[in-house]
């Protein structure tokens, strides 16, 4: 199976999230799956991929050219692919992927988050949408998304359509990929 995970290029001043990165890396590969992922080196991104690579796993990057060209990218893993632009890069991760999990991440996890669960809200994409909740960091995101529901924005089905845990093992198993 294809995981793709959307993560920061930046590792948070708490320690928990690097730590949840490497778990669920460990987790992805010792399973027999496949890591797809924005493609860099640095942040959490880096921590996830060294933690799939480390456990004997593959990891497909899918980066744009423009941050290739900043020395971000990670050459260490199984395929790189690199695109014209952020938006191809959404695409084809979509493309590659079986299942998604956001976890911690600035403002380009959110945007991939909420492509996403636009594409699957507009039935563009029909494949589960998981979030890692490490720390509480996700959990003014959802009240925020229960205000859209309360408000008319947005369907309760769609936001029930979301999985969530707490840890990595918990964040697979509700998203029916077993573990051992």
């Amino acid at each position: 199976m294809n995981i793709c995970v959307f993560c920061g290029s930046a590792t948070g001043h708490n320690p928990i999230f690097a730590q949840a990165a490497k778990d669920l890396g460990m987790l992805i590969a010792t399973n027999g799956h496949t890591l797809v992922y924005g493609g860099g080196n640095i942040g959490l991104m880096g921590i996830l991929a060294d933690s799939v690579l480390e456990s004997k796993g593959k990891v497909i990057g899918i980066i744009p050219d423009f941050l290739y060209r900043k020395e971000i990218a990670h050459t260490g893993i199984t395929e790189l692919i690199v695109v014209d632009s952020m938006h191809e890069r959404k695409m084809k991760m979509a493309d590659r992927a079986d299942v998604f999990i956001a976890m911690a991440g600035g403002l380009g996890t959110l945007d991939e988050l909420a492509e996403i669960l636009t594409w699957q809200q507009l039935n563009l994409i029909n494949k589960p949408i998981g979030i890692l909740n490490t720390h509480d960091f996700f959990s003014p995101l959802l009240v925020m998304m229960k205000s859209m529901v309360n408000s008319g924005f947005v369907k309760e089905q769609n936001l029930n359509k979301i999985v969530m845990a707490n840890n990595p093992k918990q964040m697979l198993l509700v998203l029916g990929i077993p573990v051992h």
